[in-house]
Protein backbone atom coordinates (compact mmCIF):
# COMPACT_ATOMS: atom_id res chain seq x y z
CA UNK A 1 0.00 0.00 0.00
CA UNK A 2 1.24 3.16 -0.94
CA UNK A 3 0.94 6.46 1.17
CA UNK A 4 -2.51 7.85 1.74
CA UNK A 5 -4.19 10.94 2.51
CA UNK A 6 -5.66 10.83 5.75
CA UNK A 7 -8.48 12.93 4.87
CA UNK A 8 -9.46 9.50 3.03
CA UNK A 9 -10.40 7.48 5.86
CA UNK A 10 -14.17 7.30 6.13
CA UNK A 11 -15.90 6.73 9.40
CA UNK A 12 -19.52 6.24 7.95
CA UNK A 13 -22.76 5.71 10.67
CA UNK A 14 -26.04 3.98 9.30
CA UNK A 15 -28.90 6.42 9.41
CA UNK A 16 -31.47 3.97 9.89
CA UNK A 17 -32.97 4.68 6.59
CA UNK A 18 -31.11 2.00 4.72
CA UNK A 19 -27.89 4.24 4.31
CA UNK A 20 -24.74 5.13 5.64
CA UNK A 21 -23.79 9.15 6.43
CA UNK A 22 -20.17 10.22 6.98
CA UNK A 23 -19.62 11.34 10.28
CA UNK A 24 -18.21 14.47 8.77
CA UNK A 25 -15.09 16.87 9.38
CA UNK A 26 -12.83 14.11 10.58
CA UNK A 27 -9.37 15.59 11.27
CA UNK A 28 -7.77 12.99 12.73
CA UNK A 29 -8.52 9.31 12.79
CA UNK A 30 -6.88 6.27 13.94
CA UNK A 31 -8.38 2.47 13.40
CA UNK A 32 -6.88 -0.07 15.72
CA UNK A 33 -7.53 -3.95 15.77
CA UNK A 34 -6.50 -6.17 18.39
CA UNK A 35 -6.18 -10.18 18.92
CA UNK A 36 -5.49 -11.68 22.49
CA UNK A 37 -3.93 -14.33 22.44
CA UNK A 38 -3.77 -18.01 24.44
CA UNK A 39 -0.94 -18.72 25.54
CA UNK A 40 -0.70 -22.77 24.88
CA UNK A 41 2.85 -23.34 26.40
CA UNK A 42 3.46 -26.27 28.23
CA UNK A 43 6.47 -28.44 29.92
CA UNK A 44 7.13 -30.33 26.28
CA UNK A 45 7.16 -27.54 24.28
CA UNK A 46 10.24 -27.48 21.75
CA UNK A 47 12.81 -25.28 23.47
CA UNK A 48 10.70 -23.48 25.60
CA UNK A 49 9.30 -21.53 22.89
CA UNK A 50 6.00 -19.85 23.90
CA UNK A 51 2.94 -21.49 21.60
CA UNK A 52 0.29 -19.94 20.69
CA UNK A 53 -3.52 -21.51 20.15
CA UNK A 54 -4.73 -20.59 16.38
CA UNK A 55 -7.59 -19.23 16.44
CA UNK A 56 -8.40 -18.28 19.76
CA UNK A 57 -8.63 -15.04 21.33
CA UNK A 58 -10.89 -12.17 21.18
CA UNK A 59 -11.17 -10.04 18.83
CA UNK A 60 -11.75 -6.43 18.68
CA UNK A 61 -11.53 -3.34 16.65
CA UNK A 62 -11.51 0.22 17.68
CA UNK A 63 -11.93 3.80 16.10
CA UNK A 64 -11.55 7.50 17.52
CA UNK A 65 -11.38 10.09 15.47
CA UNK A 66 -11.96 14.14 16.46
CA UNK A 67 -12.75 16.86 14.03
CA UNK A 68 -16.13 19.15 13.49
CA UNK A 69 -19.52 18.26 12.72
CA UNK A 70 -20.66 19.60 9.20
CA UNK A 71 -24.16 20.00 10.17
CA UNK A 72 -27.09 19.32 12.81
CA UNK A 73 -28.13 15.98 11.65
CA UNK A 74 -24.93 14.66 11.67
CA UNK A 75 -23.78 15.66 15.32
CA UNK A 76 -27.60 14.59 15.95
CA UNK A 77 -27.45 10.68 15.03
CA UNK A 78 -23.99 10.50 16.61
CA UNK A 79 -25.25 12.11 20.05
CA UNK A 80 -28.49 10.06 19.54
CA UNK A 81 -26.52 6.97 19.00
CA UNK A 82 -24.60 7.37 22.29
CA UNK A 83 -27.09 8.61 24.58
CA UNK A 84 -28.98 5.75 23.72
CA UNK A 85 -26.57 3.11 23.89
CA UNK A 86 -27.32 1.68 20.47
CA UNK A 87 -24.76 -0.71 18.70
CA UNK A 88 -25.59 1.01 15.29
CA UNK A 89 -23.99 -0.11 12.51
CA UNK A 90 -20.91 1.54 11.17
CA UNK A 91 -18.89 1.48 7.79
CA UNK A 92 -15.10 2.26 8.04
CA UNK A 93 -13.24 2.83 4.43
CA UNK A 94 -9.74 2.60 4.15
CA UNK A 95 -8.57 3.53 0.99
CA UNK A 96 -6.58 0.80 -1.07
CA UNK A 97 -6.99 -1.60 1.78
CA UNK A 98 -10.79 -2.01 2.45
CA UNK A 99 -13.78 -1.72 4.15
CA UNK A 100 -14.71 -2.97 7.71
CA UNK A 101 -18.11 -2.71 8.12
CA UNK A 102 -20.38 -3.93 11.74
CA UNK A 103 -21.71 -2.85 15.05
CA UNK A 104 -19.87 -0.68 16.96
CA UNK A 105 -20.38 1.95 20.29
CA UNK A 106 -19.79 4.99 21.19
CA UNK A 107 -17.72 4.54 24.65
CA UNK A 108 -16.65 8.56 24.19
CA UNK A 109 -17.98 11.73 23.12
CA UNK A 110 -16.51 14.77 24.10
CA UNK A 111 -16.86 18.21 22.95
CA UNK A 112 -14.95 21.06 23.33
CA UNK A 113 -14.75 24.71 21.59
CA UNK A 114 -12.57 27.65 21.48
CA UNK A 115 -13.78 31.30 22.09
CA UNK A 116 -12.78 32.19 18.53
CA UNK A 117 -12.99 28.81 17.15
CA UNK A 118 -15.55 26.18 15.87
CA UNK A 119 -17.40 23.42 18.22
CA UNK A 120 -15.51 20.06 17.76
CA UNK A 121 -15.52 16.74 19.11
CA UNK A 122 -13.47 13.53 19.85
CA UNK A 123 -15.35 9.83 19.39
CA UNK A 124 -14.09 6.41 20.23
CA UNK A 125 -15.97 3.15 18.90
CA UNK A 126 -15.65 0.21 20.51
CA UNK A 127 -16.52 -3.06 18.13
CA UNK A 128 -19.96 -4.62 19.81
CA UNK A 129 -20.09 -8.00 17.17
CA UNK A 130 -18.87 -9.57 14.31
CA UNK A 131 -16.65 -7.22 11.82
CA UNK A 132 -16.67 -8.05 8.46
CA UNK A 133 -13.51 -7.12 6.06
CA UNK A 134 -14.28 -6.46 2.31
CA UNK A 135 -11.72 -5.75 0.02
CA UNK A 136 -11.94 -2.20 -2.13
Amino acid sequence: MTAQKGRDLLLKIDDGAAAFVTVAGLRARQLSLNAETIDATDSESAGRWRELLAGAGLRRASISGSGIFKDAASDELVRAAFFASDNRSWQIIVPDFGMLSGPFQIVSLEYSGQHTGEVAFEIVLESAGEILFSAI
